[in-house]
């Protein structure tokens, strides 16, 4: 019997800073306090977070991502020979009718020989599993993000001639993270990776095409870096994988259902569940996941985060029963679509409309899975 742990709740990861953290953080990027006065405020607010979560009922639970600017960044940022430069306006995200936005993420250069593998995440994981007696589970960013607004033209030439270097030293550098992770207990490590459902939106993959890659190629490409990423975990760490289609302060970048890649990825990559996006129309039906392998556990992503408006369980229940034609209903887990707050500012939703939602969810799947 699998020692891994899988929840049929569950919550993406990040969730909405109280106002002081956001203060701090400002504060800091200004001069005005130190790195330790805003780490001391961090701690203090995922203190209260994880009990926010426990006193929910959640099994496992995380930091919100209370000590990063976005989901992304500041893992990346840590690794050795990456540098952040200017925003993709190729790759703006689409307005919400609702709520407006600006968001346009940036890109990443890759200007020296890649490293720091083992040493971005732990302490922050510490910290998380001193507060909690649940499953403590740690977000990590997909290798796709390095590499994916920029291709080939932002990894340096001098000092990877070869793109397979590249990938060989990406693959050790996530290796040596999760299994420093696992040294120091943590079992349930989710990889991010929004990035795969571009290649199911026209606009996105045109802009693949545009700077020299071959969107179909690359897809598979990714999938293959992934499992090297992960080929060397212990037996009993689960492996996630969370794919949505944009998510900053509700506004969203991609869409198109899941049938452009579920043949291709779904078997492909060795993982032990996948949240996927599936709150709206933009995510196509529940078709694609019978190309999942026997077994792997598929996390429905019916509640939204990108609004306060409560659904209707009863509709989630029947989504619920839909998906189970497909997937057996024991490997079906139920959860928001994404994070509430990707990037620190946070979606345009309310604190006292996270936990209704985060409750229904836990309440449904009560009901559900007893």
């Amino acid at each position: 019997m699998s020692t891994k742990p899988f929840f049929h709740a569950d919550q993406v990861g990040s969730l909405l800073r109280p106002q002081n953290l956001l203060d701090a953080r400002l504060e800091w990027k200004a001069g005005k306090i130190s790195r330790a006065d805003l780490r001391e405020v961090e701690d203090t607010a995922i203190a209260a977070c994880v009990k926010m979560q426990e006193d929910l009922g959640l099994d496992a639970v995380t930091d919100g991502e209370f000590r990063r600017e976005n989901w992304w960044i500041d893992f990346i940022s840590a690794i050795d020979g990456i540098e952040i430069s200017d925003p993709d306006t190729d790759n703006a995200f689409q307005q919400n009718p609702e709520h407006g936005g600006n968001y346009v993420p940036k890109n990443v250069l890759t200007t020296g020989k890649i490293g720091g593998g083992g040493t971005i995440s732990i302490d922050d994981f510490d910290y998380l599993n001193r507060c909690t007696s649940k499953t403590a589970k740690v977000m990590i960013p997909s290798p796709s993000r390095i590499h994916f607004h920029g291709g080939r033209k932002a990894v340096s030439e001098d000092i990877y001639p070869s793109m397979d270097d590249f990938w060989s030293d990406i693959a050790a550098l996530y290796q040596a993270e999760i299994a420093a992770l696992e040294d120091h207990g943590c079992q349930y490590i989710q990889i991010d990776d929004p990035v795969l459902t571009y290649f199911l939106d026209a606009h996105l993959r045109a802009n693949t095409a545009s700077i020299g890659e071959d969107p179909d190629k690359l897809l598979g490409l990714y999938g293959d870096v992934i499992n090297a990423c992960i080929s060397k975990r212990r037996a009993d760490t689960q492996i996630s994988i969370h794919l949505c289609r944009g998510n900053a302060q509700s506004q969203w970048i991609a869409e198109g259902s899941y049938d452009a890649m579920a043949a291709e990825l779904f078997p492909r990559v060795n993982v032990d569940a996948w949240f996927l996006e599936y709150d709206d129309k933009r995510s196509g039906g529940f078709e694609p996941l019978r190309f999942m392998p026997d077994g792997t556990n598929v996390v429905l992503g019916l509640i939204t985060t990108k609004t306060g408006k409560m659904e209707d369980p009863d509709e989630i229940r029947s989504r619920i029963d839909e998906a189970a034609k497909v997937v057996p209903l024991e490997n079906l887990g139920l959860s928001p679509q994404c994070g509430f707050a990707s990037i620190d500012i946070g979606n345009k939703i309310a604190f006292d409309e996270q936990s209704a939602k985060l409750g229904m969810m836990l309440k449904i799947a009560e009901d559900v899975w007893g």
